[in-house]
């Protein structure tokens, strides 16, 4: 059986999952309409320091996305146009990152997808002996991130799927989207909310 080829929103996979997977909703699309459906490559910086991002770019593979844990050191803006043309020359999918960017104009208009927690000036350093990862697991807010999982993001949030449960999910968000379809049918022809849902 083929998995579905319907884009997924970030709210119906989390719902699909059981309620789990989501990131800090304080990690926001730089525009409304970028949306993110790819692989995770997770990515471990120090705090305020961007060169494991330089090499993550270099690491990870076409149609990946790179999810970056900042270690909380979120007043830095890590990332910019000139990774981002590297990473669109790199054929990456695009950027989840907990912490900030900045050029975020030109990021926009660019159109390749970046969610992050904030934007931000404030430069960054690269330290060569700066303790950071590629590929291996990393946790942002209460979930744990491994290379191969599933990251679904858009103007609602972001949420991670975990590679075992890919097919799964992505089943269970196509029967949740069927589902809803049929609910607005069923609205529009006048019936309610309170008995669509079995609501007391």
């Amino acid at each position: 059986m083929s998995a579905p080829t319907t884009v997924l929103s970030s709210a119906t996979v989390h719902e699909a999952a059981g309620r789990t997977g989501a990131l800090p909703s304080a990690i926001k699309p730089l525009h409304p309409s970028m949306h993110l459906e790819a692989a995770a490559f997770p990515v471990k910086a120090p705090p305020g320091d961007n060169l494991w991002l330089h090499r993550a770019v270099y690491a990870a593979s076409p149609g990946e996305a790179l999810v970056v844990d900042t270690g909380e050191g979120f007043e830095y803006g890590y990332w910019g146009e000139i990774l981002a043309e590297a990473a669109i020359a790199r054929g990456l999918a695009g950027l989840v990152i907990h912490g900030g960017v900045r050029d975020s104009a030109r990021l926009v208009e660019m159109g390749w997808p970046v969610f992050a927690e904030r934007v931000c000036i404030r430069g960054t350093g690269k330290d060569p002996h700066g303790s950071g990862e590629l590929g291996e697991p990393v946790v942002i807010g209460e979930q744990t991130v491994r290379l191969g999982d599933l990251v679904v993001a858009d103007a609602d949030g972001v949420v991670v799927v975990p590679a075992e449960r890919i097919a799964e999910v992505q089943r269970l968000s196509a029967d949740r989207d069927a589902a809803e379809a049929d609910y607005l049918r069923r609205i529009r022809a006048g019936e309610s909310t309170i008995d669509i849902y079995h609501l007391p």
